[in-house]
């Protein structure tokens, strides 16, 4: 891991999370690679990993910024509400991995 290339970290970042990391919407699973939301997610939180200032509560508020429409855009519900805790847990075990790597 590495890795000195800003671009290929933030790419295989992306893609670790896009298939670890899904929403719950009624017992059905999205993965963020799915939604498209994936890379949106790792380059909001590749700040904290390249400044070594990786919080969780950071990392929720973060999460919580990320507004997912529904309804054809009539509500948003932010992206934190949507993702159940084993993934809030497996995001930040990503993003540990993915700091110490660095």
């Amino acid at each position: 891991m590495a890795r000195h290339n800003t671009t290929e970290i933030l790419e295989a970042l992306a893609s670790e999370i896009g298939e670890e990391v899904y929403m719950d919407i009624a017992k059905w699973h999205l993965r963020l690679s799915d939604a498209h939301l994936h890379t949106v997610v790792a380059e909001q939180l590749y700040p904290m990993l390249t400044s070594n200032s990786l919080d969780e509560d950071k990392v929720l508020q973060v999460l919580r910024n990320i507004p997912i429409k529904i309804g054809g855009g009539k509500r948003e519900i932010p992206l934190l509400d949507l993702l159940p805790m084993q993934c809030q847990v497996n995001l930040m075990d990503i993003l540990e991995k993915y700091q110490r790597g660095m």
